[in-house]
């Protein structure tokens, strides 16, 4: 097969002639019943869960009340995706998503590798959301009197860890009770755990509870899981106007100076916390084929999801900076933390109730996009056929949502919550780079059948430059220290807590007597506690670095140089590359501007994180293209009907 055979394309055409199809014989067919209320309502449940009972918190310590700038970045950049979505929706009226405007914009290759990517950020989003949700409902519990093993509620990956690092703390003098709350529960779970062999059985019961429960909810049909959906959205908005309304009476304005206290890096520190509360939007676009209006009303559902969501995640982290000190809130579940710090413990009750709603909303329209995604692929002949079946009865992707109940479900008992979010962002951020990119892909082609919603022209031509030349003012006028510390590798010194961990009992004995020997008073007081006496440092970055440069340890063990760096930038390396190519792009071909700002904003975000999270999702596509030319290139429809 020749190559261009990988960028065979389908026309909107077919398409559209195909859905007509199933209409109108009944095959394949999925119920109508979504209007533009029931998707606005779809996006609010998808998006207003984690964000703001869970990751609020650690981005607003990181950024104080100027936190509300990042909402409004992330919100910014989610609406370019938004525009681009609404777009190929309006164009594409099917369940593909990104999978199918991909398909049309690119050809059969690229869409294979976002369809196997949107896996990711569905599947690996939903046991974001499941592990997260049961621990909201195990605390739920705790509250109530029952309380489950620690190795039925918590994951093996943060058990295993977990005790690992406890051993390497206690080991370096720390005493149990100083440990943090989530390293003692790793530890107590590793440790009671029923073994097998030199096996652990430590997995999250209850996370695996939440997705049989939603999986047959989603199984039964459309009509009742909008219905479930509904309810639950209009519960936790009820909720959430309830905080608002409560905590504005305890706001003290003193805890707004400052505004920013870490600057611009620490608002943008939370980046990747915030943008995963804004992914579920795009949810919305899986379910075209059971809107009945979806040229109209799914432009309509994105944005207003989008707008309503904002506007609430902003006045929340008002109020709770207001409420207290913006260094105190990071704490897990911060809304709880701040009305049960000024004793309204009416109040937590309420929140711990709703996070356990808001959660289940949030993986109920997860776990209905990640079968639709299937289905559609399926009917290209790139997944077996048993995929694409549809149940007579409930008329949903029946087979598909059964086996993405396993899929979720089985990582769940296992997987770490940190690792499986960030895997699930940069998923959902390479999607919307590719939407975006298929719409400037598009943007000239007249053979292209339009559909009710278009986003807005403006040329990019000039505007790009005069950004650029803003960005380089910035980068070498405002942060120049960062800017050249980056350009040249200067090399870093490691925090505390990673020198100790990554200590053996002789290197640790002899920080430990070197530190005594600075500072004997602080070192004989209480119970020796190796990271309590260098963390005291770090308060004074010159002080740190001299105790660090004297530390009787090798410097690979100290600071952070060289290869081992650099790697870390490469993603941002990428990032800059790619926006030159960019800006030479949109000046010769003068492309539309809103797509373009959404392809960039979602490249930075991309690039903000780890290498690690590049390195995972490169092993992930490459796994999916073993598939493709395995099966799916030889099965797709466009090459039975070619041969």
């Amino acid at each position: 097969m020749a190559l261009n055979g990988l960028f065979r394309k389908k026309t909107v055409q077919d398409i559209l002639k195909q859905v007509e199809k199933n209409n109108a014989d009944g095959h394949n067919a999925l119920g109508k019943h979504l209007t533009a209320r029931d998707l606005t309502a779809f996006g609010i449940a998808a998006i207003v869960g984690a964000g703001i009972f869970s990751t609020i918190g650690k981005a607003s310590a990181d950024g104080g009340p100027a936190v509300i700038f990042l909402f409004l970045f992330t919100a910014i950049a989610c609406s370019f995706a938004a525009f681009a979505y609404a777009e190929f929706a309006s164009m594409v009226p099917v369940s593909g998503s990104a999978y199918t405007y991909s398909y049309v914009a690119f050809g059969e290759i690229i869409a294979w590798i976002i369809g196997w990517a949107l896996i990711m950020e569905y599947a690996v989003g939903n046991i974001t959301v499941a592990i997260s949700w049961s621990d909201y409902f195990t605390g739920l519990l705790d509250s109530m009197g029952i309380h489950l093993p620690q190795y039925a509620q918590m994951d093996y990956l943060s058990a295993s860890n977990g005790f690992k690092d406890a051993t390497a703390l206690m080991q370096s003098g720390k005493t149990f009770e100083n440990l943090s709350l989530a390293t003692q529960a790793a530890y107590t779970a590793w440790t009671t755990s029923p073994v097998i062999g030199s096996f652990h059985l430590v997995a999250d019961l209850p996370a695996l509870l939440i997705i049989v429960l939603i999986t047959a909810l989603v199984y039964r049909g459309m009509k009742e899981s909008r219905n479930a959906s509904n309810i639950m959205v209009v519960v936790k908005l009820c909720i959430v106007l309830l905080v608002i309304a409560v905590g504005i009476f305890y706001v003290d304005v003193d805890n707004w100076h400052p505004f920013a206290p870490n600057g611009v890096s620490g608002v943008l520190k939370g980046v990747s916390a915030v943008f995963f509360a804004y992914i579920g939007f795009d949810a919305i676009s899986t379910t075209a084929e059971e809107c009945k209006d979806p040229q109209r009303d799914l432009p309509k559902g994105m944005m207003w999801a989008i707008i309503i969501c904002t506007l609430l995640y902003i006045a929340i982290a008002l109020v709770l900076t207001g409420m207290v000190s913006y260094n105190e809130l990071n704490v897990g579940d911060p809304l709880a933390f701040v009305f049960d710090k000024l004793h309204l413990k009416w109040m937590s009750g309420i929140i711990a109730v709703s996070a356990v709603i808001a959660m289940a909303s949030v993986l109920l329209v997860f776990q209905m996009g990640q079968p639709r995604i299937w289905m559609s692929m399926s009917r290209d002949g790139l997944l077996p056929k048993r995929f694409s079946t549809v149940h007579p009865k409930y008329k949903t992707p029946s087979y598909a949502t059964i086996v993405t109940g396993f899929v979720v479900a089985i990582p769940a008992l296992f997987l770490n919550l940190t690792m499986v979010t960030d895997l699930c962002s940069i998923g959902t951020l390479f999607a919307f780079v590719l939407v975006c990119a298929g719409v400037l892909a598009l943007q000239n082609r007249t053979d292209i059948p339009r559909g009710k919603f278009k986003t807005p022209y403006v040329n990019s031509k000039f505007i790009m430059p005069v950004l650029m030349i803003m960005g380089l003012v910035f980068a070498f006028g405002y942060n120049k220290k960062n800017t050249m510390d980056f350009i040249t590798n200067e090399t870093q010194i490691n925090s505390s807590a990673a020198i100790i961990t990554s200590l053996d009992k002789e290197e640790t004995q002899k920080v430990y007597d070197y530190l005594v020997s600075v500072d004997a008073k602080n070192a004989t007081t209480g119970t020796p506690d190796l990271e309590f006496l260098l963390s005291q440092y770090q308060q004074d970055d010159a002080k740190y670095a001299s105790v660090i440069a004297s530390l009787p340890v090798s410097d690979s063990i100290k600071y952070e140089s060289g290869f081992d760096l650099f790697k870390h930038k490469i993603p941002m390396w990428i990032f800059l590359i790619v926006l030159v190519g960019l800006s030479v792009w949109s000046f010769k071909e003068n492309l539309s501007l809103i797509p373009l700002l959404g392809l960039i904003c979602c490249l930075y975000m991309m690039a903000e994180l780890s290498v690690w999270n590049w390195i995972y999702f490169t092993i992930w596509l490459l796994i999916g293209l073993t598939i493709y030319f395995g099966f799916s290139r030889n099965n797709s429809k466009l090459n039975l009907k070619e041969a």
